[in-house]
């Protein structure tokens, strides 16, 4: 006795896999009307530029990622003054959630450990940088709603 086959046909597809959820913070340091912009110096968005900052580790809270990762990247200290707002943001192979603050460095200079350059922009030049994509909203929105 022939029973029906209950294999799908080879066209179609295969139910599409959950992306890596990743959860960031990022520094909108601000000096006078500028604010601090690096430029990527590692991995596939080498040479783009972003606010500091980076992954949370697991048991660290936001302020503490913040503090971390501007130590590692900037050697410098920061005092954080508010959060801004979150920005999500879906790269083809993972999801990222930018929790980003608007801070001030508080030590007088910074070394750039991972970033090829710094430069501090003001508004109307905040357009002449490739920013990441998932800085774009933040900073399409930066000084007429957060600053």
């Amino acid at each position: 006795m022939n029973t029906p086959s209950t294999n799908q046909s080879d066209s179609t597809p295969a139910p599409a896999q959950p992306l890596p959820q990743i959860q960031v913070v990022a520094a909108v340091c601000q000096q006078g009307s500028a604010v601090l912009a690096t430029q990527r110096g590692y991995g596939p968005w080498k040479g783009w530029w972003e606010f500091p900052g980076g992954k949370i580790k697991n048991g660290e809270s936001h302020h503490q990622a913040l503090a971390r990762e501007l130590k590692e990247e900037l050697d410098a200290d920061i005092q954080i003054l508010r959060h801004l707002t979150t920005v999500q943001y879906t790269y083809p192979d993972f999801h990222l959630t930018m929790h980003c603050y608007l801070c001030h460095l508080t030590t007088p200079s910074f070394t750039l450990n991972e970033h090829l350059a710094a430069r501090w922009l003001t508004a109307d030049l905040l357009p002449t940088v490739q920013w990441l994509p998932a800085d774009q909203e933040l900073v399409q929105n930066l000084f007429s709603k957060y600053l």
